[in-house]
């Protein structure tokens, strides 16, 4: 097989790879605990639930999670970079790497469309 070719199918192969494994993570969290966490943590500034109108405050501050869920070309990989990143408005924000997963659980299965 020509060097060009190789690369080629190396570089397909480890990307249809990572997206597998994004996948798979997302399915490692647990909905429920997800959803649980998001309730207490979240809350304050992000509309969780679907029967909840708006967050306490009376400036929403940040997207609903059904509304994140259902934005174009969203992954898993995306939602971790953004869980693990100091939002602007919670600079503190530590989340654990088993609760990341739930949260992402929760979110991607607020999808319209799996």
């Amino acid at each position: 097989m020509p060097q060009p070719i190789r690369q080629a199918t190396l570089i397909a192969a480890l990307a249809a790879a990572t997206i597998v494994s994004a996948h798979a993570q997302a399915q490692d969290g647990d909905i429920a605990a997800g959803h649980s966490f998001a309730r207490a943590t979240c809350s304050a500034c992000h509309v969780v639930d679907a029967e909840q109108q708006r967050p306490p405050r009376r400036i929403v501050i940040g997207q609903g999670f059904r509304s994140i869920a259902n934005t174009p070309g969203l992954t898993a990989t995306a939602l971790r970079v953004v869980l693990t990143t100091s939002h602007p408005k919670v600079p503190d924000l530590i989340i654990m790497t088993g609760q990341i997963a739930d949260v992402i659980a929760y979110i991607l299965s607020l999808r319209s469309e799996p």
